[in-house]
Order: structure tokens, then C-alpha cells, then sequence
């Protein structure tokens, strides 16, 4: 992990694409902003955990057979 002292209004370029700028400095919290193409997902790492814990549940309910789907199929005889 690489870590850097930064003051406000300083910024760290990720890939020449990603800025991240140092907002404001108050208490015990810290306001960045960041700037990327709009490709790049961005999350909170607590959103992040969730949408990860969603996707795993997902996954395992489309491995699963539903009930009842062969009577949803439409048999048309040309």
C-alpha cells in the first residue's frame, strides 16, 4: 500500500485518468473528490462489500432450477 500526506487542494493522478483531490480536512473526516471516466465503477468500500455479497447470492439463485418453467414454454407447430 502506498501511502501519501496530502493537503487540501492536493491531488494523486492514478494512470494519468484518475484524480483524486483532497476537499477539505475536518475532525476525524477527510472529503475527497474523485475524477474518472465514467467506465470506472467508484463505490464506498462498505457499498462495495454489499454489491459483492448480492452478487454472490445472485449467482447461486441462477444456478438453480425453477419450478414449474416447463409450463411457461409456448409450443407452436408451424
Amino acid at each position: 500500500m502506498l501511502v501519501l500526506k496530502r493537503k487540501i487542494n492536493e491531488e494523486i493522478i492514478i494512470n494519468a485518468d484518475i484524480k483524486i483531490k483532497i476537499l477539505s480536512v475536518s475532525d476525524s473526516q477527510v472529503k475527497i473528490g474523485v475524477e474518472a471516466p465514467v467506465e470506472i465503477e467508484i463505490f464506498r468500500g462498505e457499498v462495495f462489500e454489499k454489491v459483492k455479497a448480492n452478487l454472490v447470492v445472485a449467482s447461486e439463485k441462477s444456478k438453480e432450477k425453477v419450478a414449474g418453467i416447463s409450463d411457461l414454454k409456448i409450443n407452436k407447430l408451424l
